[in-house]
């Protein structure tokens, strides 16, 4: 498979593939694909190209550049490296909400985290990572549903790591506010014990309360790249992201779970998305997109 999934060589590479403001050829967009996926394995074929052009032209407007060619020079580029950031940024998507995929979450706090917590009661060492932890929704769910159970937990040895490609983000899910919409899976319970409404530019919003955010670190991560991780973890989310990878890409990222993960330690993906390759013989499949690491060729498929 090529690395762009574009069209064969044997289709005009001048073929306008999304038209308007800036047409978008087929050799933009091939362009495009190889940076993107060279840089976070994110995989585009010409389906893509009204996604590309749509969250691409308002940029190549604001940087007063004639089209997606010279667009492509500049990120392209040494000197274009800020610019190429923000292209990533701009075409990868963040959609996210409050416990999601809301059984995940109910086998967590059902299944998985007594064991957990009764570890970190007799001083042990508990580790959560929100591999693509989107604007915090994700990763402050978890926390969530720890302090249904363990109120002082960052009291504990016990911490989340939430990781994602985009530093802008980042940041917001670092600030942790959020329109009331976005609370519309939050219990009134956890709502009003949890959250404060706030007004930020003049808008309402409702802000997680420093206790929640205490339990979590976030860091910028690239899943392409080398993970600066010292141990392992007990429990890793990582959920709609690998399905934008193609399958060499997921294979790969699959295996590097299965080495950060113990004996009987758990990973949830997204609804679409299935462990393959040689490391789905070594996960036991006992859920809705929920594994748990065997360490053995003999996992028994579910």
């Amino acid at each position: 498979m090529r690395a762009t999934g574009l069209s064969d060589s044997r289709q005009s590479p001048d073929e306008v593939l999304a038209s308007g403001e800036y047409p978008l050829t087929r050799r933009d967009l091939s362009d495009i694909a190889a940076m993107i996926y060279a840089d976070a394995g994110i995989f585009l074929n010409d389906t893509k190209a009204s996604l590309v052009y749509s969250r691409l032209s308002k940029h190549i407007r604001n940087l007063g550049l004639s089209g997606f060619p010279e667009y492509c020079a500049l990120v392209a580029s040494p000197e274009g490296a800020p610019v190429r950031r923000e292209m990533l940024s701009h075409l990868t998507t963040n959609f996210t909400r409050f416990f999601r995929e809301n059984h995940h979450f109910e086998h967590l706090r059902d299944e998985v985290l007594p064991g957990l917590i009764a570890r970190a009661k007799s001083g042990g060492r508990v580790r959560i990572w929100s591999a693509a932890s989107s604007d915090g929704q994700e990763p402050y769910s978890i926390a969530l549903t720890v302090m249904s159970l363990l109120p002082n937990a960052a009291d504990y040895d016990f911490r989340i790591l939430a990781t994602d490609i985009d530093p802008k983000i980042l940041a917001l899910a670092r600030a942790g506010a959020y329109d009331e919409n976005s609370l519309e899976t939050v219990t009134p319970a956890m709502r009003k014990q949890y959250f404060r409404e706030v007004t930020i530019d003049g808008r309402r919003k409702f802000q997680i309360d420093d206790k929640v955010k205490k339990l979590i670190t976030y860091n910028e991560l690239n899943l392409m790249a080398q993970w600066p991780f010292k141990g392992q973890f007990d429990v890793i989310f990582c959920r709609n992201v690998v399905i934008y990878f193609d399958e060499p890409t997921q294979m790969k990222i699959w295996s590097r779970f299965s080495e950060l993960l113990p004996v009987g330690g758990h990973l949830y993906i997204g609804h679409s998305e299935r462990v393959t390759g040689d490391a789905k013989n070594l996960f036991d499949n006992i859920g809705i997109t929920t594994y748990r690491y065997t360490g053995k060729s003999g996992g028994r498929k579910g």
